[in-house]
């Protein structure tokens, strides 16, 4: 993970990313907003008046913190990123909404032995090289509480638009997209169980009429999305 690549993109992040997604019809609020919602439906309607511990593992910006206040309003949000300028905009964006904790990329997470209810990345693995995903994930299973939730979103390679999206955006140039199975292989390496895949976001702004039927449709690989998500004994 590259704290310069990072840096240099923070404060233009919200406007390249609206830019880079046009075609989809909807904003980048759209996308944030769904993957937290995603992970709300998962957990179930306790989740919302618990004290949960909630890890926005590579937060960026913050972009989730809002939404995550929103579903789990009585939840420690911890945002934690590579970069000290991504940090720096969260930080003055949402002051109130979380902590925010800058990691280095090397060695063990900075938090303690089960530390936290729920895990969560979006769209971040795939600007991490790949032998380091097992590292990673066993520290989240490390940092997890018993019975706590680890979920991965991340764009779906099989998906031309999306691999267009990707190929075309400027703080995506060195993305190596990960397939779905491969992702999930490794969560098992790393000692956690119940490891799911569910495919996300199948229609545009334009097709959006349909979208009620994409909770039937998780099993096909086309969705511009993916969701693992897995749990801690």
């Amino acid at each position: 993970m590259d704290e310069a690549e990072f840096d240099v993109f923070a404060d233009e992040y919200r406007r390249l990313h609206a830019r880079n997604i046009s075609a989809s019809g909807e904003p980048p609020e759209f996308f944030h907003a769904y993957k937290v919602a995603d992970i709300a439906g998962l957990l179930g309607q306790a989740s919302a008046t618990s004290n949960l511990s909630i890890l926005d593992f590579g937060c960026g910006v913050g972009n989730s913190l809002p939404h995550l206040r929103r579903h789990f309003p009585h939840a420690a949000i911890t945002g934690l990123d590579v970069s000290r300028r991504s940090l720096a905009v969260a930080r003055q964006r949402f002051p109130d909404l979380g902590e925010f904790v800058r990691f280095d990329g090397c060695g063990g997470l900075p938090f303690e032995t089960a530390s936290f209810d729920l895990v969560f990345a979006a769209c971040v693995f795939h600007h991490i090289p790949a032998g380091e995903h097992l590292g990673i994930f066993c520290e989240w299973r490390r940092i997890l509480k018993p019975g706590g939730t680890a979920v991965v979103f991340e764009h779906n390679p099989y998906n031309p638009l999306t691999v267009r999206a990707v190929n075309t955006c400027a703080f995506d140039r060195n993305a190596v997209l990960i397939k779905a199975r491969q992702l999930a292989a490794v969560l098992e390496q790393s000692g956690l169980v119940e490891v799911r895949r569910r495919y996300r976001i199948f229609f545009p702004h334009a097709l959006r009429q349909l979208r009620p039927a994409e909770s039937w449709l998780g099993w096909l690989p086309l969705g511009a999305q993916y969701r693992v998500s897995a749990r801690c004994e």
